[in-house]
């Protein structure tokens, strides 16, 4: 059986997505696994990932993600744009 990945939450991040109607979890928050990558690179000596999902209720998001100390630290989250939608 697979192991949930653990995310790393503080202050910064919650407080960034929470600007965009975005919370960490639940049903209008950023849950695993995204239904797809959209794209990678490397930004600041990291990888970044950015990737397009739907919350419990639907609600398809958009967020960027990296690894940070064996964790995933979500550094954005957003309300997916249409292309994003129709594809989800």
């Amino acid at each position: 059986m697979a192991r949930a990945a653990k995310f790393d939450w503080d202050d910064g991040n919650t407080g960034h997505i929470a600007r965009h109607d975005v919370t960490r979890g639940g049903r209008a928050g950023v849950r695993q696994p995204p239904a797809g990558v959209l794209a990678a690179q490397k930004r600041r000596g990291e990888e970044r990932v950015l990737c397009a999902g739907r919350t419990d209720a639907g609600r398809a998001l958009q967020f960027v993600y990296t690894v940070r100390r064996g964790k995933i630290r979500v550094l954005t989250a957003h309300t997916a744009k249409r292309k994003v939608r129709e594809r989800l």
